[in-house]
């Protein structure tokens, strides 16, 4: 594996997940080679407390407990749906909070059990979609590569130290998927080399077919992932089929209109034979009527792709919600007549806050704090639409 080049903790400290092998080689280059391999091994297996490394000798733990951050301190832990949802809200050495959410799917008929992470690569995000409780609650950094592997490795340690036992579930993350608080290819650095950290043969070991990233539609973003040449699933964050109504709902789509972005998501599919998904949230009175089923079928046919639709979670400062059972079931048997993949998602964790940002959120508000991109965004985007009807 290639030295790591992703920003790592302030103040003279070294994050250790992006020193890879050679770095920590460096780091240690008056210790025998072996110490590299042991440390990495701690590392993946969710340890990078030095003072828990017991095959280190005392004064290399001491030197790397100086050099190293602090691990994340675990703000809240909750669980839902028996015991099959698992939400963290972490704070990192910066002092930032960020979530990651545990989803343990039993084996069923023709499917292998999954223990799947959903993790954050940004505090808060930039990308101003009015209904995503993240972007309600506003961009404050960005995060480095330790803070994004480390809530996988938090995940690991608690299902291989069976803090997280659930029978039929194995005691190793399966399945990545870049879908949590922030926009993945905004920290396209940190992105890139999450993935890399995570598909490393002689580390963590994660099928590249096994991750997911997720976009509002950061065309350039998706080219840098194309150019990887791994087989990573990408999920297009759609939301709306006009540029109209998507210039609300999804700010940058200004910059990369439909068009752009479905032309590199076409190219995307073509040179990795992935199949594409798209999100979309079903928001009740705004985008979730039969005609816009209609064209978003005209918009995604043909590029083989499925269609993962998402009633709406209701959000601290919108009000906004779901539309209901029967529009939604009208909604997606709309998009299959006319030939388009698609499904409804359950959501998972709904009585923990476990959609995108929604535990920060919460969070947030409990302790004074504002949620800025909300505030009246609903009713701007009201007012908008009637001034354009």
């Amino acid at each position: 594996m290639l030295p790591l080049h992703s920003p790592g903790p302030s103040g003279g400290q070294i994050d250790p997940y992006a020193l890879g092998r050679e770095g920590l080689g460096a780091l240690l280059s008056d210790q025998p080679s072996y110490r590299v391999e042991q440390i990495q091994r701690w590392l993946v297996r969710g340890v990078d407390d030095p003072a828990d490394m017991t095959d280190q000798p005392a004064a290399v733990r001491e030197r790397l407990v100086e050099l190293f951050p602090r691990a994340p301190r675990l703000l809240r832990h909750t669980t839902a749906d028996g015991g099959l949802t698992h939400k963290v809200l972490l704070e990192c050495a910066s002092g930032e909070a960020v979530e990651s959410v545990l989803m343990l799917y039993p084996a069923r008929e023709g499917s292998a059990a999954r223990a799947t992470v959903c993790i954050s690569t940004q505090a808060g995000c930039a990308m101003g979609c009015p209904f995503c409780a993240t972007g309600q609650a506003g961009f404050r950094g960005q995060l480095g590569l330790g803070d994004v592997v480390r809530q996988v490795t938090v995940m690991q340690r608690l299902l291989a130290t069976g803090r997280i036992d659930v029978p039929g579930i194995g005691d190793h993350v399966t399945n990545v998927v870049f879908m949590g608080m922030g926009e993945p290819l905004a920290n396209l650095a940190v992105t890139v080399d999450a993935v890399r950290w995570l598909h490393d043969p002689d580390g963590f070991n994660l099928s590249a077919r096994s991750m997911t990233v997720s976009t509002v539609g950061l065309v350039p973003g998706i080219r840098r992932l194309q150019s990887l040449a791994l087989p990573i699933t990408l999920a297009v964050s759609l939301h709306a089929p006009n540029d109209a109504l998507r210039d609300d709902l999804v700010p940058v789509n200004r910059q990369h209109p439909l068009r752009e972005l479905l032309a590199a998501c076409r190219r995307y599919r073509e040179a990795t034979g992935r199949r594409l998904t798209f999100e979309y949230v079903l928001i009740d009175g705004i985008n979730a009527d039969v005609g816009h089923a209609r064209q978003l079928a005209d918009l995604v046919r043909g590029l083989g792709a499925h269609v993962n639709l998402i009633p709406m979670n209701p959000t601290p400062a919108v009000p906004w919600k779901a539309p209901s059972g029967n529009a939604q079931h009208a909604f997606r048997a709309t998009l299959q007549q006319s030939g388009v993949s698609a499904t409804i998602r359950r959501n998972r964790g709904t009585e923990i806050d476990a959609a995108c940002g929604q535990l920060y959120a919460d969070y947030a508000v409990a302790s004074g704090k504002t949620l800025p991109a909300a505030r009246g965004a609903a009713d701007r985007l009201l007012a908008g639409r009637r001034g354009n009807g």
